[in-house]
């Protein structure tokens, strides 16, 4: 075997020879020329019991390679639901706080018909402000009123709404009222997916 002997077992799905290796403490942590550990090797390959192996022997499920995954991105990347539970428990006992994690954009496609059910969905014209339903103004991209009820529209994490997938882009509406928000969970059940979720579909 090459001196990455531990990575090397895992890359081979060799459970005996990983478990011979772990006895040698300063293995657990070896990287190779990616910066990847024994335990990225395992979330990659969506060996659960390798991964419950190398955890139980103390592997830092916090190290990050050179592409800036730690092992939970690792296996997210590669669409393996459950190893990817694993290590996101392992990472919370390990005390990474999701909320220090940047947010992840997200949108999600609605008919307009639906956002406009909203009470305070403003009037559309051709201009570039109108006022809702509350009083208060609302910026709405001039294009809205040639949009038909059918076209779709897409809400974003932050709840605003655009004709462009991209966040900021032909904004439609960016009132972001309790009113909208209780619309928008309550009524078009919107929510962030999770990364798990997003996989698992």
């Amino acid at each position: 075997m090459s001196k990455l002997e531990l990575i090397e077992a895992v890359k081979q799905d060799d459970l005996n020879a990983v478990k011979a290796l772990l006895e040698t403490k300063e293995l657990i942590e070896q990287e190779d020329e990616y910066g990847w550990t024994a335990l990225h090797w395992a979330a990659g390959k969506g060996d659960t019991a390798v991964v419950h192996l190398l955890l139980e022997h103390g592997a830092d499920v916090l190290k990050t390679g050179r592409d800036q995954r730690t092992p939970y991105k690792t296996a997210l990347a590669a669409n393996h639901v459950e190893v990817s539970k694993l290590l996101r428990e392992a990472e919370g006992k390990a005390g990474m706080n999701d909320s220090s994690q940047p947010s992840r954009e997200y949108c999600k496609a609605y008919y307009l018909k639906d956002l406009r059910q909203f009470p305070g969905w403003p009037k559309t014209q051709a201009t570039g402000r109108e006022e809702s339903s509350n009083g208060t103004g609302a910026d709405v991209v001039k294009g809205e009123a040639a949009m038909d009820e059918d076209d779709i529209a897409f809400l974003h994490s932050d709840l605003t709404v655009t004709k462009s997938m991209w966040r900021d882009t032909e904004v439609i509406f960016n009132d972001i009222t309790p009113e909208w928000q209780q619309f928008c969970a309550n009524v078009l059940n919107f929510k962030v997916a999770e990364d798990l979720d997003l996989i698992a579909q």
